[in-house]
């Protein structure tokens, strides 16, 4: 899929064909699309490389054009078995056009696409470089708080829990903090290179901008760091639970056999074929009953003294 989009007096508009000062949107391109976006002149590796899943964030320079390839986070579901993870997203900047290649379509794209966003100018490709690159660092921040939610609904969940399942859960999003932990990192050293490489360098207001991104990125790396090491240790924590509360039940369990069979041992006794005493006695019953309440009694509050009810 492609779509051109231009800003002009009515906002951010679609176009049919690329002119310049456009932005190039291209997800999950057909072969047909890539040749179409190769006969801009553009590199067929710079269109392949973001295409690739597993691809790192890194910069390339080939024949005046750019390439920017960087881990930008999605939400897969909450039923996946990895809620949030990264993909990568190209960046190419040419002389006339700004190209964004992706394998998937993602909450980024879609927010630069609806023409919502203040002071977006596709003429400006650096500006448009660096507000990607913020936007992209406040989502990291967003799913974060999203995560952190989630986890404290499971918290509350697994305090009265006996199953795996709760813990299971959090280890879904340990995963995606990880990921989340590496791609900030591969960010931070991309944002890193092209701080020095001096590409922002030609307005003040650019300058500060990419400061705002390191800044941002450099929170969203703490904040995974931290929500990452709180998670192991609550679920570190919340294995133990668990096993006490399943061993409070077993405790529980084990109690109320013992207190059920004194009066099946007694009743054993009088079922037997021999002679009792008060066997023929008309109150025997009773005075069965009366033996076994006498043993339970003492029992039961031995037990509860201990706690084990």
């Amino acid at each position: 899929m492609i779509k051109i989009y231009k800003n002009c007096a009515e906002g951010l508009v679609e176009l049919a064909e690329p002119v310049s000062g456009s932005w190039i949107n291209v997800v999950d391109p057909t072969p047909d699309e890539i040749n179409q976006v190769c006969s801009l002149g553009i590199p067929l590796d710079y269109i392949t490389y973001p295409l690739d899943i597993d691809e790192r964030a890194r910069t390339e320079r080939e024949n005046g054009h750019i390439l920017i390839v960087l881990r930008v986070p999605t939400f897969q579901g909450v039923s996946a078995d990895i809620p949030y993870t990264t993909l990568p997203l190209g960046i190419i900047l040419t002389d006339q056009f700004i190209i964004t290649v992706c394998k998937y379509d993602n909450s980024i794209l879609q927010t630069f696409g609806s023409g919502h966003m203040r002071g977006l100018s596709t003429a400006k490709r650096q500006r448009f470089v660096l507000r990607l690159l913020l936007v992209t660092a406040q989502k990291y921040l967003a799913y974060l708080r999203e995560i952190t939610k989630a986890v404290d609904i499971l918290e509350d969940q697994l305090q009265l829990s006996t199953r795996n399942k709760e813990l299971l859960e959090l280890l879904k999003y340990q995963k995606s903090l990880t990921i989340f932990t590496t791609a900030l990192k591969s960010n931070e050293l991309l944002m890193e290179r092209l701080h020095r490489s001096g590409l922002f360098n030609q307005y003040p207001e650019d300058e500060d901008l990419l400061e705002d991104v390191l800044t941002e990125n450099q929170q969203a790396i703490e904040m995974t760091n931290i929500t990452n090491n709180i998670l192991s240790s609550t679920m570190d924590t919340f294995a133990s639970i668990i096993s006490n509360n399943l061993n409070a039940i077993m405790k529980f369990l084990a109690s109320i056999t013992i207190v059920l069979s004194i009066p099946t041992m007694i009743a054993s006794f009088y079922g037997m074929n021999v002679e009792l005493p008060f066997s023929h006695h008309p109150a025997a019953f009773l005075y069965a009953i009366g033996i076994s309440l006498m043993i339970i009694i003492p029992v039961v509050i031995f037990f509860a003294k201990r706690d084990w009810f």
